[in-house]
């Protein structure tokens, strides 16, 4: 099978989603894929110069499993905002009929916005099937809010062109049908997860020497982009604001994003450089050993952030794989997907966070907490996940 994807995020830099996950996994399985992508942190690359974005290509990709073999394509753009989306249609419009001409892929797979509408109409066009991958309520992340309305109707358009809608989770599937999809063209398929990398038994003395946490110490995590809606520079500051009241407490963030020197600045106002420790992104290899050393992890973002509504992140299925209790806001997204009794523990805000562990750890029920997620997710292998992803387009090529 040869499958072309197309998404207007960073394939490069950003953490492991979905589609990065199922593609390595189909590559290695024996399936083409070639992915077309977009640079979206480009305003903040520094040592960029000029105004045009010249076209890229990377060969021999891989996100999480090195043996995977993925072909990304960056077509160009011009570096002026507005300019840049007016570019970038017409770039990737371009370098999706080439890819059609010279690939010739069994089906397309888009994540994208604009260019998941030029690539649905052009999947018509040449009568190849196509598919819309849901992941996140993509028009709700445009930086400039004045787009946002425009991204939604590409978005709904889209949809109506679409052959099949996945999703990863019940409220995207409402989602799904709310902008235009239909129950029978709708279908999710779960996030999934690395039982074996993913192991509760992991040793992870390593990072505990390497970030100088003690045996008595309750490590809170955070993983992946820091947006500033997370909720952890307010977490930061309340533990800042109370230090003597939790000493053993400390949380690592491992990751970069928008609040990243926002929290650097936390750090030093507050001197919490031995209770906020800040690592950076790092190798998607070595998340598992930081997953280890946490006690519990956390996803205290804004309670009424728009785009966290319908999402379930997937680092949540990988959290409670660890068998650590996780606390999350209560987002009806997560919520309807994990209940009230499988791990996930729910605060209205990141100002509940520290109180919530404290509560957790004096009524002794962190055993059974974490011993729920666990079983919740033990199903969610990711070899299950990629053979209904890999069944699905072949009956969805089979039948077109």
């Amino acid at each position: 099978m040869k499958i072309l994807l197309v998404q207007e995020s960073d394939w490069l830099e950003r953490n492991p989603h979905q589609q990065h996950h199922l593609m390595d996994r189909m590559a290695i399985k024996g399936h083409e894929v070639v992915v077309i992508d977009y640079p979206i942190d480009w305003p903040k690359d520094k040592e960029s110069n000029g105004f045009i974005y010249h076209s890229e290509i990377y060969e021999g990709v891989s996100k999480v499993d090195d043996s995977a073999n993925i072909e990304v394509i960056r077509p160009g753009f011009i570096k002026i905002t507005g300019l840049n989306y007016a570019s970038l249609y017409f770039t990737h419009k371009k370098e999706i009929e080439k890819q059609i001409n010279k690939f010739k892929p069994d089906v397309i797979l888009s994540l994208g916005i604009m260019n998941a509408y030029t690539a649905s109409r052009l999947a018509k066009k040449h009568n190849i099937p196509f598919v819309f991958y849901i992941i996140d309520v993509l028009y709700a992340l445009i930086p400039e809010k004045a787009f946002q309305p425009l991204g939604e109707q590409l978005n709904k358009r889209t949809i109506k062109n679409a052959d099949l809608v996945l999703t990863i989770n019940d409220k995207l599937s409402e989602f799904a049908i709310k902008m235009g999809s239909t129950t029978d063209k709708t279908l999710k398929i779960d996030a999934g997860i690395d039982l074996k990398e993913f192991n509760p038994d992991l040793n992870c003395d390593n990072i505990k020497k390497e970030c100088n946490f003690n045996d008595d110490d309750i490590i809170l995590f955070f993983m992946g982009w820091i947006y500033d809606f997370s909720g952890m520079k307010e977490l930061a500051i309340k533990l800042g604001e109370n230090k003597e009241k939790y000493p053993n407490i400390k949380i690592l963030i491992v990751g970069d994003g928008d609040s990243y020197d926002e929290l650097l600045k936390i750090q030093e106002k507050y001197n919490l450089y031995n209770q906020l420790i800040l690592t950076g992104k790092q190798p998607y290899s070595k998340i598992p050993e930081y997953l280890a050393s946490a006690d519990f992890c956390l996803l205290p973002a804004y309670i009424d952030e728009e785009i966290m509504q319908d999402i379930v992140p997937i680092k949540l299925y990988e959290y409670l794989a660890m068998k650590k209790v996780v606390i999350a806001t209560e987002l009806p997204g997560i919520s309807k997907e994990f209940g009230y009794n499988n791990g996930v523990e729910y605060v209205q805000s990141a100002d509940e966070v520290l109180d919530k562990v404290s509560s957790i750890l004096d009524n002794n029920s962190y055993d059974g907490i974490s011993s729920s997620g666990r079983e919740y997710v033990k199903h969610n292998d990711w070899n299950l996940i990629t053979d209904k992803f890999e069944s699905t387009l072949n009956k969805l090529i089979d039948n077109y």
